[in-house]
């Protein structure tokens, strides 16, 4: 819908020949997302039967690999600078091609050095490919509705990944397991090109297209853009950041353990294997409602307290899971949790926009995503030695529900400051 004359924002020409360039490149970022969590995560079960067979490697050899995801959080600053000084696109295109080529090295491997290299690789690319450059591009693109574009395009991670595996579970049935590395490869080549072609965020770029149909409307105080925003070095100096920052790693301990481990966990409460995989698809259905949902109410309650409610959800969730034990109910409780769980990662470069603008968002969410490492590397730990001493995940949920509870608590003391410029101090 094009806006109103009353709308406009500065002196940028009316441009009426097309459509608004933002859709375009909501769309590049959501296939972007999508297919490469698709790629990595949701379809990494479809290729451990072939390579335990192929190389007779052991579950643990495999399923170690998921472990230099600790790659991806060291590498986060680095990412985010980059977006901060070049822009998402050559950020998006260099990280695609490193997620890309680590896929080929899989088709083409002989040893298990070879796939833990590979798996290194893509893992260093996956900052750049997924979340934080569509945290900048959204903000930027759409400043009005931030809140339910990033629910709208993040909810393709979720559809991306059950698409991803249907497609794995094809290639690798009628082709093998080097000709389904391979057509992830090409899938991710293609996603670069269309991110060469589309993937714009300069700022004339985005004064140039606001005047073209479907543009949304932009209040003067959205248009802001990439010039405004607090530096790293301020926020450092407000006690805001650092409540903030623990409400995004507190919950990594539980978001880690409980992804890897809910089919295990009802598995152990008597349900089959079968029924118990159906567990992931509930969760990935009612994530994308989540997304959906807290992308829309962060532009009402603020993506601060959205994440708080979110996070509160998991948590008495988790409670309720442990009670649930094998019963029926238990898919009620994961399709709650679920609701609380999918928005997090749309609402995590939510909350660093809207507090601290985005003139260093890359920077800012770069490094309060390295935060997250070490929770992220104990909660599968932790609920593993639980699990072996206890011989179920129920003290396990305990810890995530106080990792969540914390986390909420957190997310609601860290205090929007004023706005950049103002002052530094916190309101």
């Amino acid at each position: 819908m094009s806006r109103s004359s009353s709308d406009a924002v500065g002196d940028a020409p009316v441009k009426r020949n097309g459509f608004y360039d933002g859709w375009s490149i909501a769309l590049t970022a959501s296939l972007a997302t999508g297919l490469t969590i698709g790629s990595l995560n949701y379809a990494f079960g479809v290729f451990i039967d072939p390579l335990e067979n192929h190389f007779g490697w052991s579950r643990t050899q495999i399923n170690t690999a998921l472990t230099f995801g600790v790659a991806s959080a060291l590498m986060s600053p680095l990412t985010g600078r980059a977006l901060d000084r070049f822009g998402a696109r050559p950020v998006m295109m260099g990280s695609l091609a490193l997620v890309a080529t680590g896929f080929f090295m899989y088709s083409g491997m002989t040893a298990l050095w070879q796939f833990y290299a590979a798996t290194f690789l893509i893992y260093l690319g996956l900052p750049g490919a997924m979340v934080m450059p569509t945290g900048r591009l959204i903000s930027l693109w759409f400043p009005g509705t931030r809140g339910r574009m990033m629910g709208f395009v993040l909810a393709g991670e979720n559809v991306g990944g059950l698409a991803m595996v249907s497609l794995a579970t094809f290639v690798v049935g009628a082709s093998g397991w080097r000709m389904g590395y391979v057509v992830f490869g090409v899938i991710l080549l293609i996603i670069v090109v269309l991110v060469a072609v589309f993937v714009r965020d300069s700022e004339s770029d985005i004064a140039a297209a606001r005047g073209k149909r479907w543009a949304p409307a932009v209040k003067e105080s959205d248009a802001a853009g990439a010039s405004v925003g607090y530096t790293l070095r301020d926020v450092f100096r407000m006690r805001s950041y650092y409540f903030l920052a623990a409400g995004h790693a507190l919950p990594m301990l539980s978001f880690s353990a409980f992804l890897t481990n809910l089919i295990p966990h009802l598995e152990a409460e008597g349900i089959s294997s079968g029924r118990a995989a159906s567990g992931i698809m509930v969760l990935a259905v009612f994530g994308i409602a989540s997304k959906l949902i807290f992308g829309r109410l962060s532009e009402t309650i603020t993506a601060r307290w959205s994440m708080a409610i979110c996070l509160s959800i998991q948590s008495t969730g988790m409670l309720m899971l442990i009670v649930a034990g094998g019963s029926n109910s238990v898919w009620f409780v994961i399709a709650y949790i679920g609701l609380g769980f999918g928005a997090i990662g749309a609402l995590i470069p939510l909350t660093v926009a809207e507090a601290y603008g985005m003139r260093h968002f890359g920077s800012i969410l770069g490094v309060t995503s390295m935060m997250g490492v070490i929770p992220m590397v104990i909660g599968p730990l932790m609920a593993g030695i639980v699990f072996d001493a206890y011989g179920n995940y129920h003290v396990a949920l305990g810890i995530m529900t106080v990792a969540l509870a914390m986390g909420a608590l957190s997310m609601a003391l860290s205090r929007r400051p004023v706005a950049p410029g103002a002052a530094t101090r916190v309101v």
